[in-house]
C-alpha cells in the first residue's frame, strides 16, 4: 500500500478456517456485491476494486483508491459493515463483529492483513475517482468502453527465485522501466505486482479493450519483464514473450483468477479518456 495522499492500493488476504468455508462464501459473496458496489459509490474513493480467490486458503480483496488507507477502512466499515460480517464467518481469527459496531477493530485487523506490493503503477497519478468523475460530468463524457481485468498469478520455482522476483522488480520499478512500458502499452489503469502466498506473485491490471489486443500490446511493450521473471517461475512458457505470443496467452489463461464484484467509479471510460480530460482541465485552468 503506498502512502501518497492520493491513488494508493491495497491488497487484503482474508485467511479461510478451511476449504469448506472458501467453498461456502463464494455464492454468498457474490450475492453481496450490489450492496459492496453501492457502498463504495457512496464511499466516493475507490478508483476499481475487486475479489478473488486466491486459492481454499485465501480470498483477496483488492482496491484502487484515493486517500489514507484507514479512513476508507473505517469507511467501508460504516458502509459495507454486514458484507465482511458475512466475510469474517469463514475467516479465521476475525475481529470483533458486527464490523459496523467495531470498525477500529476492522482497521486494525485490515492493517495486519495487508500484503505490500513490490511495485504499483497508475496512468493518472494524481487524479481522484471524484475529479475524474467530475471532469466527464462537467462536458458531459460517457464512457463506451468496458475494463478488463488481469489477475495473474505466477508461482516460483523456489524460496530463493522468489525473493529473486521481488528484488528485480523493485529494482526495474527504480529506474522507471516498469512504469515506462506499461506506459507504452496505453491501456492499463493499474497495476500491481505483489507477492502472496506459497511463494506466489500476483499480477493485477485492470485494462481498456479485448484480452487478445491486450496481451499482444503487453508483449511487444512490457514482454522483457515478463522475461526476466520466467526465468524463475514455475511452469513458464518459452521466451522472449513477443516470440510466443499465444503461449503466453494460454499461460495467462490458466494462472488468471475470476473477479468476484468488479467495481468502477467511472465506468467505461478509457485510459486516453481520463487523459484527455486531465489536460483539457488542465489548459483551461492556464488559460483562465
Amino acid at each position: 500500500m503506498s502512502s501518497a495522499v492520493s491513488q494508493s492500493h491495497f491488497t487484503l488476504a482474508f485467511p479461510f478456517k478451511s476449504p469448506a468455508d472458501a467453498e461456502g462464501l463464494a455464492p454468498k459473496l457474490s450475492s453481496l456485491m450490489p450492496d459492496m458496489l453501492r457502498a463504495q459509490d457512496a464511499i466516493g474513493t475507490v478508483h476499481y476494486s475487486r475479489f478473488t480467490m486466491l486459492s481454499e486458503k485465501t480470498l483477496l480483496f483488492l482496491a484502487d483508491f484515493d486517500g489514507e488507507f484507514g479512513q476508507l477502512m473505517l469507511d467501508l466499515a460504516t458502509h459495507a459493515g454486514p458484507v465482511f460480517d458475512t466475510i469474517f464467518t469463514h475467516v479465521e481469527n476475525p475481529p470483533q463483529t458486527p464490523v459496523a459496531n467495531n470498525a477500529e477493530a476492522f482497521v486494525e485487523w485490515a492493517a495486519e492483513h495487508l500484503l505490500h506490493p513490490a511495485f504499483v503503477y497508475t496512468a493518472y497519478t494524481g487524479a481522484t475517482a471524484r475529479k475524474i468523475k467530475a471532469l466527464a460530468a462537467a462536458v458531459d463524457v460517457k464512457g463506451t468502453s468496458q475494463p478488463n481485468l488481469f489477475l495473474v498469478i505466477l508461482p516460483s520455482k523456489s524460496r530463493l527465485a522468489f525473493v529473486e522476483m521481488q528484488t528485480l522488480l523493485r529494482a526495474m520499478g527504480m529506474v522507471g522501466k516498469i512504469r515506462r512500458d506499461l506506459d507504452k502499452v496505453g491501456t492499463p489503469h493499474f497495476a500491481q505486482f505483489v507477492p502472496l502466498e506459497d511463494r506466489q506473485l500476483g499480477f493485477f491490471t485492470v485494462y481498456d479493450g479485448s484480452f487478445d489486443k491486450y496481451i499482444d500490446d503487453f508483449t511487444r511493450n512490457i514482454g522483457e519483464v515478463f522475461d526476466v521473471l520466467f526465468k524463475f517461475t514455475e511452469g513458464a512458457p518459452p521466451s522472449p514473450c513477443r516470440k510466443h505470443v499465444q503461449e503466453f496467452i494460454d499461460f495467462a489463461a490458466a494462472a488468471n483468477r475470476t473477479p468476484i464484484g468488479f467495481y468502477q467509479a467511472y465506468p467505461g471510460l478509457t485510459v486516453q479518456d481520463i487523459k484527455a480530460l486531465l489536460i483539457d482541465s488542465g489548459a483551461e485552468a492556464l488559460s483562465g
